[in-house]
């Protein structure tokens, strides 16, 4: 009986692993269109309603998905404090909390991380073009995050499952 409720548990652990790494895999196409969206959005305030940028900022955090949301929020929320900070180092603060709790890669932060000097500081169609090109490379993302996700969430369903019961056969 115990043998049998070790494997049990060996298969549940092996496949929620396999789970875990898919859905990671799932969620990065969906983030990356999530913050292109937003990154429209502030272009939008920025260029067409002269906004300051922490009520932009703010703007665009209660329009996307809370998952991005979190980041606008954060820079937002930085902008504010008393720290002082300029827009680069509120946006830099703000991706270094954002990026372990997002599906994020390194290719990514790049992106984000080289938008950073640009808000805030240069003219209205200058910060326009940086969010553009920001837009154009997270569309890039997207799409090799899409072919990704098609290759490896059922590589890793099934790797879960079939590697926990690998070890199953070996042990029995």
């Amino acid at each position: 009986m115990l043998k049998i409720l070790g494997c049990a548990l060996i298969l549940l652990a092996g496949s929620g692993a396999g789970m875990t790494m898919a859905r990671h895999y799932a969620r990065r196409p969906g983030e990356l269109r999530s913050l292109q969206a937003a990154l429209k959005m502030l272009e939008t305030e920025i260029t067409y309603t002269a906004t300051p940028l922490p009520e932009a900022l703010g703007l665009v955090a209660e329009r996307v998905s809370p998952r991005v949301a979190l980041l606008f929020n954060l820079a937002r929320e930085e902008l504010l404090s008393p720290s002082g900070s300029t827009a680069r180092e509120a946006w830099e603060k703000a991706i270094k909390k954002f990026y372990p709790t997002s599906a994020l890669v390194p290719s990514d932060l790049a992106i984000l991380r080289q938008l950073g000097p640009a808000l805030g500081v240069s003219s209205i169609q200058d910060q326009s073009k940086h969010l553009n090109l920001a837009m154009e490379q997270l569309g890039m993302e997207i799409m090799r995050a899409e072919e990704e996700a098609s290759r490896y969430v059922k590589l890793w369903n099934y790797l879960g499952f079939l590697g926990s019961l690998a070890l199953v056969l070996m042990l029995y």
